[in-house]
């Protein structure tokens, strides 16, 4: 595509991408990203100096320094939907032309690390730890709609998942970024996080509207491929990984594990377990 046109990237009459609202001089190539918008003052407060501050919708952006290192974080909100806006326009700011319309010749790739909470899906991961997910699957269809690239020991996983999980659509599997999980996670439980399109009945809970498989969230505990097992579960990390490996961008999503949900237990320091684990990702990103 050599000319996008108008109604495909909307640019705000002050010349900020439409969503989220940003220049290309707004934002750092290292993001921290959170789900919850008032985090994102949670992690500036370590901030030496903040150079930027942004909010649109629930997309709320801080953008500084930190021991010297310029960094930006910026909240998403919850759900895949909002990170194929992330992506795609955190990706538009960097290697497409606002101007010409026209995609650069060369391309600048981000490292992306998400920071979300996350509930457990086995025995063996404790509660109030950090989880690095190695790799994640989608249980939404947003890959449905990409040409995503998979190797086949993923596409095989996801086979299998559907056929146990009596899905109308196949999933998708994606990995994280290796460089990252070296630089950030090397001491962090590795998982493979499953991202679900809904808190409730996607993840096995029961209110009012019930569950058409009663049995999900053993499934989901009991799920084994050639040794390949769910750790925990969410709603955006597959989301990540798979625009991340579409548009060239290094992608780590960690994980403050605030609950098991088959011991059935929530951790009563949850916010010191998250508030760990951002200064954890500052110190090391």
């Amino acid at each position: 595509m050599a000319y996008i046109p108008e109604s495909e990237l909307i640019i705000n009459p002050n010349g900020t991408v439409y969503h989220l609202n940003l220049l290309p001089e707004h934002i750092s190539d290292t993001i921290i990203t959170l789900g919850d918008p008032e985090r994102v003052a949670k992690v500036s407060r370590y901030f030496d100096e903040i150079e930027v501050e942004v909010a649109k919708r629930e997309f709320i952006t801080h953008t500084g320094y930190y021991k010297g290192k310029r960094l930006t974080v910026i909240s998403t909100g919850i759900g895949t939907d909002n990170i194929d806006i992330l992506m795609n326009e955190l990706d538009a700011l960097v290697n497409i032309d606002f101007r010409s319309r026209e995609v650069n010749e060369e391309k600048i790739k981000l490292s992306i690390v998400r920071i979300g909470t996350s509930g457990s899906l086995q025995e063996t991961v404790p509660l109030g730890s950090h989880l690095a997910s190695h790799t994640s699957i989608g249980l939404d269809t947003l890959m449905a709609f990409y040409p995503l690239e998979q190797t086949g020991e993923e596409q095989s996983i996801t086979a299998k998942l559907q056929q146990e999980l009596a899905l109308g659509f196949r999933p998708y599997c994606v990995s994280g970024s290796q460089s990252l999980i070296q630089k950030i996670a090397f001491d962090m439980v590795p998982g493979n996080t499953l991202t679900c399109p809904g808190f409730y009945a996607p993840q096995g809970r029961v209110l009012r509207g019930g569950l058409r498989n009663e049995q999900l969230l053993q499934t989901y505990h009991n799920f084994r491929h050639n040794g390949y097992m769910l750790t925990n579960f969410e709603m955006e990390t597959a989301g990540y990984y798979s625009m991340g490996r579409i548009l060239g961008h290094e992608m780590l999503s960690l994980n403050a594990i605030v609950a098991n949900r088959i011991t059935q237990q929530f951790a009563d320091n949850a916010e010191q377990v998250i508030d760990d684990l951002i200064v954890k990702v500052l110190d090391r990103i």
